[in-house]
């Protein structure tokens, strides 16, 4: 909700003259557009194999970042091009629309693992940290604003390259997975409550119980119909996915995706749960290890070997204890970094 106490992001951020990044191996720095998918989907899939060969950004992925509505490809995006045509990284600054209590700008692409170590990623931040900040300084909104970034602890040079911008860690997130093997808990809801497969025509319902469960999340704001619909779309499985369901209420969530071109870089079969919430109104009943539990018995039907997850270490909710109770064990980390104004 909106903070009275606050003055407008626009009378505490300074515009600053937009960065024009220089560096004598990029011949030009020119925004991105429909046409560069490609392009850059080849960076994102470098960068991922690199630093976290154990999830990749697929084209599609890629497709709807640079197709959202709230992108402005020209003011929003910038890659570096060599001057044999190589696109040698991608920036893109993105500011999700649905704004209740913080105004975020996130820092999203990279530098190609060929070119790094030569200042490129540098010019790239400053200039992400610009837009970023004029964005910022746009607002009207009475609220917070954060320039965010994520590092795999994998790849440390990501993390210092932040640090060295004025992006500080505030949080730890853990990858766990799950091995299908191993047994899996008999665990039930509590009074009346159904678990049942996603159905398309609950989308709405889902999409609103999402928000609300999330709102007590770090940093989470609802998501917008673009948003919500990428949780829905691509590599997502309705056969993996679960409502929970009290009366005609959806009082809790489980969606899930299978991305077989993960599976080489994980080392094994596996599906990935993107959202594991359940609504305040009915938290306590067991409603969340039941989701689990029809996810792990489905994705073992499947012949899956494995299920991950991310999760915030710490989640208020105490989604990390939940987690390792139904047996998840934690593979890989991630640092949420963030620069405050």
């Amino acid at each position: 909700m909106t903070d009275d106490t606050l003055p407008p992001l626009r009378e505490r951020v300074s515009a600053p003259p937009s960065h024009r990044p220089q560096h004598p191996e990029i011949a030009e720095w020119r925004p991105a557009t429909m046409d560069d998918v490609d392009e850059v989907h080849a960076v994102f899939h470098a960068i991922d194999t690199e630093d976290h060969p154990n999830y990749l950004t697929n084209r599609e992925q890629v497709e709807e970042e640079l197709g959202y509505t709230f992108i402005d490809l020209e003011q929003d995006t910038l890659l570096a091009v060599t001057a044999d045509g190589r696109v040698a990284a991608v920036g893109i600054v993105m500011e999700p629309p649905r704004q209740e209590t913080l105004v975020r700008e996130f820092m999203n692409g990279g530098v190609h693992p060929e070119f790094r170590g030569r200042g490129i990623g540098r010019e790239l931040l400053a200039w992400q940290r610009a837009r970023g900040e004029q964005k910022l300084a746009a607002s009207e909104k009475r609220l917070p604003g954060w320039l965010v970034g994520y590092a795999d602890v994998r790849a440390p040079g990501r993390q210092r390259l932040l640090e060295a911008g004025g992006f500080a860690v505030v949080r730890y997130f853990q990858t766990m997975e799950r091995d299908l093997g191993d047994p899996i808990p008999e665990v039930s809801p509590i009074g009346e409550v159904r678990i049942e497969p996603y159905r398309a025509e609950l989308s709405a319902a889902v999409h609103t119980a999402r928000d609300d469960a999330f709102r007590d999340h770090w940093g989470s704001q609802p998501l917008s119909d673009e948003q919500f619909a990428g949780l829905t779309s691509g590599t997502f499985d309705a056969s993996l996915s679960f409502v929970a369901m009290v009366d005609d209420v959806v009082a809790g969530v489980l969606l899930t995706d299978v991305a077989e071109e993960d599976w080489p870089g994980q080392g094994f079969t596996g599906s990935y749960v993107s959202t594991v919430a359940v609504t305040r109104p009915y938290r306590g009943r067991r409603i969340a290890p039941a989701l689990l539990r029809a996810v792990l018995e489905a994705s073992k039907v499947r012949g899956l070997e494995k299920v991950v997850l991310d999760v915030d270490a710490e989640n208020p909710t105490g989604a990390l204890g939940l987690y390792t109770g139904m047996g998840f064990v934690t593979s890989h980390q991630e640092l949420g970094l963030v620069r405050a104004y």
